[in-house]
């Protein structure tokens, strides 16, 4: 009997700490319905934030400014989010840095009115974006500059949410604007042509799904981060392996009905994310050298260690986590 009650205490003493951990509720953000927010759903409806024991709650912030107000406000722990206004603030001294991201390209496309047949055509224009001072204004200000388009000549306007671009633009209230998969195959089928894609643009590398947190967070917090970048992982690696998994999860989170637009959204990401969820240096360097030139008063420090931290994931690689997983580069 003895000998039994004290199995039972140190069960409960071995047990106890991680139902605690995982009573500690966090919220992490998404930034929108693209298809290309699959990562951070996989992690949550997939069930591995709950395997590793990080009960999470996601929200969605669109716009990577507000994001990062959120997360320096503390009403969010963690978020997926474009690298952008993060950049401009941890250059300032913000408490904010990057661990992972899942994504390392603009996977937007630039699609317009029947009028609009070439780039020079954008001149006069007007161009919906989500909003100022994230991806899809950064990745537009490239492309003009790749295409000698001055930027003045094109008034680029903060419409919202891509089903509201995308009604704005079949209506002519808008001449272009960017879209990703899902929204881009319902552009097609409306007739309306894509006038350039953003992943073959020169400057294509851009940190767009980027883990975020607080400095602070992040030193108080490691084992908690650490499992929560477990969950992540594995998410991707499930999507992009599991097609079934996949499509499901596409049609449940962004709320198709369609089965040719889900399985198109997921051929796209299915092979665009990045496993395991590396950040691309070159990305960080190229969305630095464009805030730079946003801002030529501004100082930025061109190391890209102030801004990301990879010590969790070099941890993860070395224990052969990835290898485990099945994860590629």
């Amino acid at each position: 009997m003895i000998r039994s009650v004290n199995t039972a205490l140190l069960l409960a003493l071995v047990i106890l700490p991680i139902r605690v951990t995982a009573q500690e509720k966090y919220i992490a953000s998404y930034a929108g319905f693209a298809g290309f927010q699959a990562p951070l759903w996989a992690a949550k409806d997939l069930g591995f934030l709950t395997k590793h024991g990080v009960n999470v709650d996601l929200v969605m912030i669109p716009g990577s400014a507000r994001g990062a107000q959120a997360m320096l406000g503390g009403s969010i722990h963690f978020g997926q989010i474009d690298g952008t206004a993060l950049i401009s603030a941890i250059n300032q001294g913000a408490d904010l840095v990057f661990v992972a991201s899942s994504l390392n390209k603009f996977p937007f496309s630039l699609v317009a009115q029947k009028n609009v047949r070439q780039p020079k055509d954008l001149v006069g224009k007007k161009v919906g974006i989500v909003a100022f001072g994230g991806a899809h204004e950064v990745s537009l200000i490239l492309a003009l500059k790749e295409w000698n388009i001055p930027r003045q000549s094109v008034t680029l306007l903060a419409s919202g949410p891509a089903a509201n671009r995308l009604l704005a633009l079949s209506s002519g209230a808008l001449d272009a604007t960017l879209l990703a998969p899902p929204e881009t195959g319902e552009a097609a089928r409306m007739g309306l042509p894509t006038l350039a894609h953003m992943t073959e643009l020169k400057a294509a590398y851009f940190p767009m799904n980027a883990i975020a947190t607080r400095r602070s967070f992040l030193d108080e917090n490691r084992d908690t981060m650490k499992r929560f970048l477990h969950a992540y992982a594995e998410g991707i690696h499930q999507f992009m392996t599991n097609k079934d998994k996949g499509v499901a999860l596409l049609t449940q989170r962004m709320k198709q009905k369609n089965p040719a637009v889900v399985e198109e959204t997921y051929q796209y990401f299915a092979t665009t994310f990045s496993s395991p969820p590396r950040m691309s240096h070159e990305g960080m360097q190229a969305a630095i050298d464009m805030l730079q030139q946003r801002s030529p008063a501004t100082k930025f420090d061109t190391n890209v260690a102030k801004y990301v931290d990879e010590r969790l994931m070099d941890e993860l690689e070395k224990e052969g986590f990835f290898k485990r997983m099945g994860g590629k580069s």
